[in-house]
């Protein structure tokens, strides 16, 4: 069986979330939710869950004071699929019928890098210090948190090592239509845009002491 049988990427899912509070990010639907206060939010999360029971199809959850936030994806396949989009309007229509009140969804992704000239020798010293387990990544093995919390780090290969700068920078991962007006608050903050050659996948921005990040837009 093909693991990515029914995977949707964003350009097939835009049409069914108009309108929806959910947005597609990431590999999975993001939406959060405000409530008139903290049994409100847990009435709305006990309805979700009758609902994703009855699927047998369940999100994760986020609960706070008068919030609530949903991220749905289908973990046999990596991925957003049909289930995700039904219970995605079944969300949008308790909320309704709830009094949720849909937020602006902006939601985002950090990760490390770490500029190395042998990615193996350095490896089980980070993994080590941040108590992370490896990971196949798309450009070698990454280190990711066990509990899905703290960034992923990942290492980018040299072929001579740097030393006029920083050899660790964060990619910051923001939706398509956010990035470019994400850049320009950076500049409009003190950032230095270093180059926007591969953009709209990324841009290398530094602050004044030269210390980079990356804003990428997640195509997934």
């Amino acid at each position: 069986m093909n693991s990515t049988a029914g995977l949707l990427a964003p350009f097939n899912t835009a049409h069914a979330l108009e309108g929806s509070a959910f947005v597609h990010f990431d590999g999975a639907l993001h939406a959060s939710f405000a409530t008139t206060d903290f049994n409100a939010a847990v009435m709305f999360v006990n309805r979700v869950a009758q609902a994703a029971d009855a699927m047998n199809h369940h999100p994760d959850v986020t609960l706070g004071y008068g919030n609530v936030g949903f991220r749905l994806r289908s973990h046999d396949v990596g991925g957003v699929t049909a289930r995700d989009l039904k219970l995605a309007a079944i969300v949008d229509g308790l909320a309704s019928a709830l009094g949720a009140e849909a937020l602006i969804a902006r939601p985002a992704r950090y990760d490390l890098a770490i500029d190395c000239t042998d990615a193996d020798a350095i490896r089980p010293f980070w993994a080590a210090a941040l108590n992370y387990e490896e990971l196949a990544g798309v450009d070698g093995i990454d280190l990711v948190d066990p509990r899905g919390i703290a960034p992923k780090v990942w290492f980018q290969h040299m072929e001579i090592a740097r030393t006029d700068r920083n050899r660790v920078h964060l990619d910051v991962y923001v939706t398509g239509d956010e990035a470019e007006e994400r850049v320009q608050i950076i500049v409009e903050a003190g950032g230095t845009l270093l180059t926007d050659e591969h953009a709209p996948d990324w841009w290398v921005l530094a602050d004044v002491e030269g210390n980079e990040i990356c804003v990428c837009s997640a195509t997934l």
